[in-house]
């Protein structure tokens, strides 16, 4: 990878990582509040259900939407490689289902997933620390698993 290739992504992860603080995606306790649907039935017993985090998923929706509908134009290529690798498996298997049911109970425990995860080790304590090495043993040991 160039230098100017290594600037630009680490230009664009530090605008993610803001964006993720600013969103308030680096606070579990926001998180936890979004996934606690429980709350729309009975606020005094199971706490306040918070839709704050329902607008920055929208938000990076319609981004992507537009990306989508840019990118794939013949004679068109990214900026700093020379094509565009798109994804062309279109299957469910049990491999895809098993990563989405991990991840969606570890950001349901921990408040937290990948990308915040890393911005809160910035900005977080100790509880941001030990989720990103669960999540490294986790992918080593995914590494493991498959070789």
């Amino acid at each position: 990878m160039t230098n100017k290739r290594l600037f630009f992504a680490l230009l664009a992860g530090a605008l993610f990582a803001v964006g993720l603080v600013l969103s308030g995606m680096t606070q579990p306790a926001k998180i936890i509040g979004f996934l606690n649907v429980a709350g729309l039935v009975d606020p005094a017993r199971f706490g306040r259900w918070d839709p704050s985090l329902a607008f920055v998923m929208g938000g990076a929706l319609l981004v992507t939407l537009v990306a989508f509908a840019v990118t794939p134009r013949p004679g068109r290529k990214p900026w700093l490689a020379e094509s565009f690798q798109l994804p062309t498996r279109r299957d469910i298997d049990a491999r895809l289902v098993l990563g989405a049911a991990l991840f969606g109970i570890g950001w349901g425990l921990a408040g937290y997933c990948p990308g915040p995860a890393l911005a809160s080790v910035l900005t977080g304590g100790l509880d941001a620390l030990v989720f990103v090495a669960a999540l490294a043993a986790g992918m080593w040991a995914a590494v493991q698993l498959t070789s």
